[in-house]
Formats: C-alpha cells, structure tokens, sequence
C-alpha cells in the first residue's frame, strides 16, 4: 500500500505521492478569477471564508485540540507537498511565523506565461483567518506576489489585518 506524504490528520486530504501536481495552480488562478467575475470582491472573500471553515474543519479540530504545535506542524507539511516551495516555519509560545520565499503557485504561474489575478494572493489571508479564528486565534499576512510573511497568533491584542499589506501580484511585462 502506498504511503502518504504527510503523517495522517495533518492536511485535510490524503496523498499517495511525496508532492502535489503544480497545474493545479492554474486551476486555482482560473476559478478565482470565475468566483471573482460572478460574485465580486466580497462574494469572493466570503467563498473563501466558507472553505476555510467547512472544507478545513479537519484543520481547524487539529489547530483547536494541538494549539500552536499543530499549526506549525500543518504548515511544515503543507509546503512539503507543495512543488517548487521555499517555506520556514517558525513557532514560539505566542505565535507561528510562515516565511514564504518562493510562493510555489506565483512561481508556476509565472512559469507557465498566466496572467495571474491581481488579488490572489488575498485567498491566503481569506483561508488562513478563517482557519485561524476557528480555534482563536488571529491570522495576519504582509508582503504577496510571490514572498510573504503569514502569522498565526495566539494573543487576543492583534491589529486587525491591513489590507493593503498584502501585495498585489503586477503583470509580468
């Protein structure tokens, strides 16, 4: 039988193989843009939301039972499948630090000549605080368009996120 590439609970499907297929980001690019032209921003961000709190749910009962630990932990097997990542995670009482350094869907994307959405990187703050806020804590994301910085944390005493932190991703000319 064939092994899964992450210890099981810790990402919310199974895989047989060490890392995912990268085409699968131009998937994701082509139905944000789709969600993003039918229902607009808001539509959108509230798509995203909802995915984040029925879709993950496995996520969110493992961030709320394990605490911090069990983020980081996600984290550190999420970008192990992800192709092409270039991720540290980082974890102290308070919070976990994700260091994206070389976002693998930017990277493919841009690889592979798509015209990316502007707002893309926006799904990670919509999907991560909505996980986030499942066990109580806060999610918070600076930077985008193919290196970012998402904090997750346990203090009650966060700002609320910026949104004009998260970069725009600018078409490649």
């Amino acid at each position: 039988m064939p092994r899964s590439a992450s210890p099981p609970g810790l990402l919310p499907y199974t895989d047989t193989k060490p890392q995912g297929a990268a085409d699968f980001y131009f998937a994701i690019n082509a139905t944000f843009r789709f969600i993003h032209n039918r229902l607009g921003p808001g539509g959108w961000a509230t798509y995203l939301r909802q995915m984040g709190e029925g879709y993950f749910e496995p996520v969110n009962a493992a961030w709320r039972s394990g605490g911090l630990m069990a983020v980081a932990s996600y984290w550190q097997a999420f970008f192990a499948a992800e192709p092409g990542a270039e991720v540290e995670v980082f974890r102290d009482a308070t919070t976990v630090t994700v260091e994206v350094r070389r976002c693998p869907a930017i990277a493919h994307l841009r690889s592979g000549d798509r015209e990316i959405v502007p707002f893309f990187c926006e799904h990670c703050f919509h999907l991560g605080s909505a996980r986030a806020n499942a066990p109580g804590f806060a999610m918070r994301l600076e930077g985008g368009a193919g290196q970012c910085r998402q904090t997750f944390s346990s203090s009650s005493e966060v700002p609320p996120q910026d949104m004009s932190a998260i970069r725009k991703v600018e078409p490649l000319c």
